[in-house]
This record gives structure tokens, C-alpha cells and sequence, in this order.
């Protein structure tokens, strides 16, 4: 594995220096996600010249196609994303503006939460009311239903090594189809999908937006739960609460199709959350398996917490809610970490 990011970042230098004078830049890793992307910043320390960001998406793994057609569908609808200042898509490298290096996740506190999440949800909002049929794939009950399965085949059998019985597999089967049928009835916007602190950046103007390449047309509620139940902060309820009904006035100020009553957007933000939650539990458990990322795994409780919260809330998963209540106490009995 370590000889094919040696390739790659060999073959990158090669790439850039058709580009940038060699030996006039420094290059670091900026950041890595994920996924198999890689990113890093290009530095001119002789001169003044601001960094850039060089991406390295294995075409074999990565398709940066829908990265450059999302940048510019967002640079369109006014958000501020990285400008694409050269691209070689067969080999998978992008050189782009450098948005800085403080993301919302590492400077949010308890002070300057509000006024962060106001940038976030203006911006959000304008992402929304960009939206043009078929100008992203659709985010429909096939790929719903694809996520949802990630949660028993890799957080339940792989992680946590729990053989479901026939009347557990039929208690997912129904609540699958509530989240999928609550999820494709809402009005259909622009989705970011990861539209969370750690792919917003503190610039200007505010935020920069990063790792938009998975965008699809979905539910509205969808980006404001990436936002507030995130995989790696947690708020207060009443913060949410509150934050929530920011973003659903300003959507109908806005002249978006969201609910009339509050209350009912309320429970399309929960339930979409609740699909969202049980996904990223399965998603964690694979990156780990699979991929050899363990440290998702350190997040898992935190999207069980908001799995229960939401189930408890909700005559409709009372089942979900025992079932987990079981697990819990069998694997926790043969030592396995819930």
C-alpha cells in the first residue's frame, strides 16, 4: 500500500511540474478523507504566491468527474468552493484555490456557534434554491435502500458479529421502508450529503465548502441533519432545536418547498437523521474492515446515542429500540464494543 502512495505522489510531482517550475514549491499533505483521495498543499516559499492544493484521486478508485461538475454547479449558485486551476481528470489531479486550513469542526465553540452555523445555513440555502432537475443523480429509494443495508451487513454481522433472526430481519425490512418512503416524499433540493463541520471551512467570505463530490437531488432535511447531528460534535437538543427552526424560516423566507408547520419538518429532519445514523454506523464498520481505518470506529457511540434518541421518540421504531436494547446486552456479554 505505501509503494502505490509513493507512485502516486511520484507521478503527482511529475504532473506539476509540467505546471509549476520545479524546485520553486514545497508540497505537504494537506489532508486526507475517507475515501481514497489525498490532498495537498502547495507552497512557493521564495515567494509570495499563494498555496494551493494539489488532489490526488486514483482514477481506478476515485472519479473526479463529478467534483469538477459539482464545484461548478456550487460556484454558480454562490458558494464559495475551490476554483479548479488545472485538471488532469484521466489521472485523477485537480490543482485548486486553497480555502485555509481552519475547519468549522476545529474552531466551533460554544460562543461562536451561532454566528458559524448563520453562514452555514445561508449558504445551505443557496445551494437548495440552485436546484435544476437532472443536473445531479437522484438520491432515490435504490440508493437509500443501498446505504440502510450497510447497517446490518457491516455494523451488525461484521462489527459487532450478530447473526439476525427472521422476525429482527423483518423488524429492519419495515423500518427501512418508513425511512425510505419518509425520505423520497420530501421536496427534492440539491444535497450536499456531508455538509458537516469538518468539510466547512472558516474563509472568506464564509464558509468554504469542501467534499462535494457525492452530491445528489434528495430530501430537503437532509443537509441540516449533516450539519447538526454530526459524525464527530455533538450539540444540545435545544441547540439543535433552536438552530432547526433558523434554518426552516430562513428556507420559507427563502421561498423553499419545506413544511408549513415546523412540527412537520421537525420529524422529516428526525427520521431523515435516523437513515443518516444507521448508514454512517455501517459506514465506519467498513471503513475499518475494509479499508483499514480504524479510528471512525471512535464515533460509532455517538450515532448509536442519536440512533436511540431518535427511536425513543417514536412509536414507529419502539421495535428498533428493543431490538438494540438486545444486542446491547448480548454483545456487551461477550466483550464486543456496541
Amino acid at each position: 500500500m505505501k509503494s502505490k502512495h509513493v507512485d502516486r505522489l511520484k507521478a503527482l510531482e511529475r504532473w506539476l511540474e509540467t505546471r509549476i517550475p520545479p524546485g520553486s514549491y514545497a508540497l505537504a499533505p494537506a489532508s486526507a478523507d475517507a475515501s481514497f483521495r489525498r490532498y495537498y498543499r502547495v507552497t512557493f516559499p521564495s515567494t509570495s504566491q499563494p498555496s494551493v492544493i494539489a488532489m490526488d484521486a486514483p482514477p481506478e478508485k476515485e472519479d473526479s468527474r463529478p467534483f469538477a461538475r459539482v464545484a461548478t454547479l456550487m460556484a454558480a449558485a454562490g458558494l464559495h468552493v475551490p476554483a479548479i486551476l488545472a485538471q488532469d481528470l484521466e489521472q485523477g489531479f485537480l490543482l485548486l484555490s486553497d480555502l485555509g486550513t481552519r475547519t468549522y469542526l476545529a474552531v466551533l465553540d460554544e460562543k461562536n456557534a451561532d454566528p458559524l452555523f448563520r453562514d452555514a445555513l445561508d449558504a445551505l440555502v443557496k445551494w437548495q434554491r440552485a436546484t435544476v432537475p437532472h443536473a445531479l443523480p437522484p438520491y432515490d429509494a435504490a440508493l437509500l435502500r443501498r446505504e440502510l443495508d450497510l447497517f446490518p451487513e457491516w455494523y451488525l454481522a461484521r462489527h459487532l458479529g450478530v447473526a439476525l433472526a427472521a422476525e429482527d430481519r423483518e423488524m429492519l425490512e419495515r423500518v427501512f421502508a418508513l425511512l425510505i418512503a419518509s425520505a423520497t416524499a420530501q421536496p427534492q433540493v440539491f444535497v450536499h450529503r456531508d455538509y458537516m463541520p469538518r468539510n466547512l471551512m472558516l474563509s472568506e467570505p464564509n464558509p468554504g465548502v469542501l467534499d462535494f463530490q457525492d452530491a445528489v437531488v434528495g430530501p430537503i432535511a437532509y443537509d441540516v441533519v449533516s450539519l447538526f447531528r454530526d459524525a464527530f460534535v455533538s450539540w444540545p437538543e435545544e441547540r439543535v432545536l433552536d438552530w432547526t427552526i433558523r434554518y426552516w424560516e430562513k428556507a420559507r423566507t427563502a421561498g423553499l418547498p419545506v413544511a408549513s408547520d415546523f412540527s412537520d419538518f421537525w420529524r422529516d429532519f428526525e427520521w431523515m437523521g435516523l437513515q443518516r445514523h444507521l448508514k454512517v454506523l455501517g459506514i465506519f464498520a467498513r471503513i475499518n474492515y475494509r479499508d483499514g481505518k480504524p479510528g471512525y470506529l471512535e464515533d460509532t457511540p455517538r450515532f448509536m446515542r442519536y440512533v436511540r434518541e431518535v427511536a425513543s421518540r417514536y412509536a414507529a421504531f419502539a421495535p428498533l429500540l428493543a431490538f438494540l436494547d438486545r444486542i446491547e446486552d448480548r454483545t456487551q456479554k461477550v466483550g464486543y464494543s456496541f
